[in-house]
């Protein structure tokens, strides 16, 4: 008899891979998402899967409705991807951000302790709980210090996971995943902002992008690894928490540099600071500049994890290098500007 996965957030990037990886296993997947005016399944359309899911309301915020799914699908495995992900949004939106980030994550384990307590659940946790690190690279052990309410969000959820699981004996698992992109990530994303305007700007819809802190550094890796790491966490035969990384650092500055190349510019740096631009060599046009409302109020300036307790014990390891991953979300980009197929 094959299993029933509950994905919240299945219309994202992080869901739509997870759903695709689930059925591709023989899981019945059902999808949330919090009610809208439309339901958004581009995602899932691209990968082909949008009529292989079913779907379902759920809003985090509404305890009863929680509770209602959960009674009404009988899953066996619960993966909480659904979230306020925007750290710059975050601090415009804190107490939204810490009801679903936060308590929302409660209300699902408690949903799952009254119900039924052999459902195991998979929390999406972060590196950005991290905030100002006390060592390099980040691995399960290393002090949190989150400096934006997405991280506090974040944390708390975190925490509680570790709390339902060692006191209500759940098989309640964090995956403390690090930067992961795809073509399918949101162009509210620095990294797809990137690929998709610089796309845009080789084909003539606009004349150059601008960015914020360029020397920041963060652990990217494609996202469509990470949901193995998901799953294998729930497999196990004992849950914890789990960080997924490549254990590589890269600045925004290196992300745009490799996907201006794949688009067929040459970027050379000139000046300091906000006046920093980023200038095509082959044709001496700037397509890069700086603009500080883009800075964030309180800049991580790097993070980067150790996968390796994930690989020794879950046997995960990523398979899409740096350059791949950012030559992959261009190629995409690119296509998409010249039809201007802007699905998502």
């Amino acid at each position: 008899m094959s299993k029933t996965a509950l994905i919240t957030g299945v219309s994202g990037q992080d869901g739509a891979y997870l759903a695709r990886f689930l059925l591709e296993l023989g899981y019945r997947v059902v999808g949330s998402q919090r009610r809208s005016s439309s339901l958004n399944t581009a995602r899932l359309a691209y990968l082909g899967i949008e009529k292989d899911v079913e779907y379902v309301d759920m809003d985090l915020v509404e305890i009863t409705n929680v509770m209602r799914v959960v009674e009404e699908f009988e899953p066996d495995e619960i993966y909480n991807l659904a979230a306020q992900s925007f750290v710059g949004l975050s601090f415009e939106q804190p107490i939204y951000t810490a009801d679903v980030d936060g308590l929302g994550v409660t209300r699902l384990l408690e949903s799952i302790r009254v119900i039924n307590s052999k459902i195991k659940f998979y929390q999406a946790s972060t590196s950005e709980m991290f905030g100002s690190v006390e060592q390099t690279p980040q691995t399960e052990n290393t002090p949190f210090f989150p400096r934006n309410p997405y991280g506090i969000a974040k944390l708390y959820a975190h925490w509680m996971t570790t709390n339902y699981r060692e006191t209500h004996g759940i098989h309640a698992c964090s995956g403390i995943l690090f930067n992961h992109e795809s073509p399918l990530r949101g162009r509210e994303f620095v990294t797809r902002k990137i690929t998709s305007q610089l796309a845009m700007v080789k084909h003539g819809h606009q004349d150059y992008m601008s960015l914020g802190n360029i020397d920041a550094k963060r652990d990217w890796g494609f996202a469509g690894d990470y949901v193995t790491g998901m799953w294998r966490m729930l497999q196990s035969e004992k849950p914890g928490s789990y960080v997924l990384a490549t254990g590589e650092a890269k600045s925004v500055r290196d992300f745009a540099q490799v996907a201006a190349l794949e688009l067929g510019f040459d970027v050379v740096w000139v000046g300091n600071g906000v006046d920093e631009r980023g200038v095509d060599r082959k044709t001496n046009r700037t397509i890069i500049t700086i603009d500080p409302k883009y800075y964030r109020p309180i800049v991580v300036e790097s993070l980067v994890g150790s996968p390796l307790k994930a690989e020794m014990e879950l046997g995960w390891t990523r398979k899409v290098g740096f350059a791949e991953l950012v030559g992959a979300m261009a190629r995409s980009d690119d296509k998409q500007a010249q039809d201007r197929s802007l699905a998502f």
